[in-house]
């Protein structure tokens, strides 16, 4: 018993080293990236781009798009959502694949400012969560949520939802109508696979993803959702393929 109880301890000490050592690992980097340019700084960078958006020059529907499948239980909780976590572990392990990251808004807005060229995914995700505090600290949650509109890929080159609206709809994302919202809200996630441009099926697939989170947390009725129209989805995936088409 004395032995087990030992081993126990030292394991125990083992996992608070390891876990300090971790901390300061992904704290240097968030420190490094801090002195180079302050968040401040950053963000007054984006607010000044051409392409800048704000909050309310996106529809309601837009927004409701993005939180009901990036991160339910955004206006609830911190910078990171420990609940949010635990479940894209579990969902994960049962699943056998990675279906869930756990990351949230704040933490992919974090990523989007200073992380993107970091391949060290650990000392990353640490160092995001460093980012991610501060961030919380600083900023109200739209303004978070802008900018995250602001600075996420949609594929194509287009950063940002306004690039996006631009290239995909030729419009301005106030015009999104509740079709082209869900489909805008669900293309970051997967650029490479879900942009209406690689494929109009999977695109449509994400789509209905967006759609099924905004029924679950209560953003839309059975009925409106019924009313959405995908069939533009393909009339861009078309043209995309009669313009490269004629390219060659």
């Amino acid at each position: 018993m004395k032995v087990l109880k030992k081993i126990l301890i030292i394991l125990f000490i083992i996992i608070i080293v390891s876990g300090v050592g971790l901390g300061l690992y992904g704290y240097t980097l968030y420190e490094d990236k801090i002195k180079i340019q302050p968040i401040a700084d950053k963000v007054s960078d984006i607010k000044n781009d051409y392409y800048f958006v704000s909050i309310d020059e996106v529809p309601k529907d837009y927004l409701n798009a993005i939180i009901a499948v990036e991160d339910h239980r955004f206006n609830e909780h911190g910078a990171i959502d420990i609940i949010g976590i635990a479940r894209a572990v579990v969902t994960n392990i049962t699943s056998g694949k990675l279906q869930e990251g756990g990351s949230t808004i704040t933490q992919q807005v974090a990523k989007n400012l200073y992380f993107l060229e970091e391949d060290n995914v650990v000392r990353r995700k640490i160092a995001e969560m460093f980012m991610a505090i501060e961030l919380e600290n600083k900023y109200s949650k739209d303004e978070i949520l802008e900018l995250y509109i602001n600075t996420i890929y949609f594929g194509d080159g287009y950063y940002g939802i306004k690039q996006a609206c631009k290239g995909y709809l030729n419009k301005e994302p106030i015009d999104m109508n509740l079709a082209e919202s869900t489909m805008m809200a669900g293309i970051p996630n997967a650029p490479s696979a879900y942009a209406p441009t690689v494929s109009a099926t999977l695109c449509m697939e994400r789509q209905n993803k967006v759609i099924s989170s905004m029924i679950e947390n209560g953003y839309l009725t059975e009925e409106e959702a019924n009313s959405i129209d995908q069939s533009f989805i393909q009339a861009i995936y078309d043209s995309k393929k009669n313009s490269n088409d004629l390219g060659n």
